[in-house]
């Protein structure tokens, strides 16, 4: 029997904030456990929370990427219940019914299955993050389980969607353009391995038309790809349930990687079992609109309109410049290194410039997108480090070289190697190591005369009308020379030598 899926997320993005949302402890993957904790974080008798203002300017940064309404006022609630690794017995949060969010509405589009998709969002709020549970780790009593507080009260920003979404595929998608947009933003560096994005995917099925099916949530997808198969495991199963008879039982499910299945966890709570009310020891924000105004103009160009841009700028294709504004970083460096090959020359005129800069930011995008990117991957590079390696106006300079004829593209790949290992500006290379492409006629044509005087056997079947073993004598040049012969000019060369037959 033909279902179909509805598909809810609730993503988790730790902020980039210097300390914790409600005290002055610091913020950072891994450590001592249990080394940054302070009172109020422990949930000491007494300690009264002080709210993070740049936990907030975050939230409202991503409200307004995606067309959010951020509320004139906020409240925080407690959300009750009890785990070992939450010391204070609730947790800080936002919710409706207690306070309103910092942010409401908004949505994304994403390529659906069917095409364009938009996908509501109905909240964006903050809350603070519990601790961390050790269990069966390495150093540790494997009969005992500890837990490390430093993670407690680290600033969350939980991004709920509405269950717009129709496929496993279509989920993915959604992850990948939230992660795009906060990482653009600059306020989570979207990093799942360490668990600073994290999504917990709702979802039920129905016949097409049918009303809502019975709600499953699953959790601890730490990628992607993860939460792709654990959602495909569980529609699958649900069809199952439902075909043999059954009934779907509202729960909350963890996913197995190794197994590839979903396990009950618990039975899935309404919002009723936290006994949400508001937090007495936290006054109502008050947002002005002149705080949201400020915080909007200094947001960055977003990827979609970078997208955009970068196709009616410098002329290049859809998917060109889709990979380009992949990440900030990325779309940033390619602007430098335009900036840097085809800036305004004396007696241009702004036609001639803006071809230029079109004609450069093509050549610049295909180095990127291929060598540059072999570069990273053969060297195990962050984009960080790549910058550092061969900053843009290096590549600028070796693709000048190149357009000028000093080396050829294939001595520019292996000037390329060198640069990404050393750090060296491409000249202080191409000295070095004597790549200087060769230009001199008349050592280019003692070479070719050479070359085509010993076959002579090619020479006469090329004059009989074999003319592919034009590749086979430039093969020759570019051997002898060891691959610095300017293969333009051999190429002319070699044709006027052979028509002279």
């Amino acid at each position: 029997m033909n279902y179909e899926a509805v598909i809810g997320l609730e993503v988790h993005a730790q902020l980039l904030t210097n300390s914790k949302i409600f005290c002055g402890c610091a913020v950072a993957f891994g450590g001592e456990p249990n080394s940054r904790v302070c009172p109020i974080c422990l949930g000491m008798p007494g300690v009264l929370p002080v709210l993070n203002r740049r936990a907030v300017e975050y939230t409202i940064r991503m409200a307004l990427a995606v067309d959010g309404r951020v509320a004139e006022t906020s409240a925080f609630a407690r959300k009750n219940y009890f785990y070992p690794d939450l010391p204070k017995g609730y947790q800080i949060s936002q919710y409706d019914r207690a306070g309103e969010p910092i942010s409401l509405d908004g949505g994304i589009e994403i390529e659906g299955e069917d095409g364009p998709r938009f996908v509501r969002l109905r909240r964006i709020h903050l809350e603070e993050e519990a601790g961390k549970s050790i269990h069966s780790e390495p150093g540790y009593d494997p009969d005992l389980s500890y837990i490390d507080f430093n993670r407690t009260g680290v600033p969350l920003m939980e991004i709920v969607s509405e269950p717009d979404i129709r496929s496993p595929r279509e989920a993915s998608a959604y992850l990948a353009r939230l992660r795009q947009i906060l990482q653009y933003i600059g306020v989570c560096d979207g990093n799942m391995e360490e668990g600073s994005l994290r999504c917990d995917a709702n979802v039920s099925i129905r016949k097409p038309g049918d009303p809502l099916g019975e709600l499953v949530e699953i959790k601890n997808m730490n990628s992607m790809r993860s939460m792709e198969r654990a959602l495909e495991f569980e529609i699958e199963r649900q069809a199952e349930v439902l075909d043999d008879g059954g009934r779907v039982v509202r729960q909350t499910r963890l996913w197995n990687e190794e197994e590839r299945e979903t396990f009950p966890m618990r039975s899935k709570e309404e919002a009723h079992d936290y006994r949400y009310f508001p937090d007495p020891d936290l006054v109502t924000v008050e947002i002005a609109r002149s705080w949201v105004d400020e915080i909007g103009e200094d947001l960055p160009e977003l990827p979609d309109v970078r997208m955009r841009r970068l196709i009616e700028e410098y002329g290049l294709p859809q998917d060109m410049a889709r990979q380009l504004t992949e990440n900030r970083a990325r779309a940033d460096y390619f602007e430098a290194c335009v900036g840097q090959t085809s800036g305004d020359a004396a007696g241009q005129t702004s036609g001639e410039t803006a071809g230029k800069a079109s004609g450069d930011a093509r050549t610049v995008s295909n180095w990127m997108l291929s060598e540059l990117l072999r570069v990273q991957h053969e060297n195990r590079m962050d984009q960080q480090t790549l910058e550092e390696r061969v900053p843009p106006d290096h590549l600028a300079q070796l693709l000048s070289q190149i357009k000028e004829g000093k080396i050829s593209g294939k001595i520019g790949k292996d000037v390329l190697d060198v640069m990404a290992e050393s750090g060296k500006a491409p000249a202080e290379v191409i000295e070095e190591q004597g790549l200087v492409q060769i230009s001199d006629t008349g050592e280019l044509e003692g070479v070719v005369d050479g070359i085509l005087a010993d076959h002579p056997d090619d020479v006469a079947d090329y004059r009989a009308g074999k003319t592919k073993l034009l590749g086979f004598f430039m093969g020759q040049v570019m051997r002898a020379t060891q691959g610095k012969a300017n293969p333009k000019m051999v190429n002319e060369l070699l044709r006027k030598k052979l028509a002279e037959g």
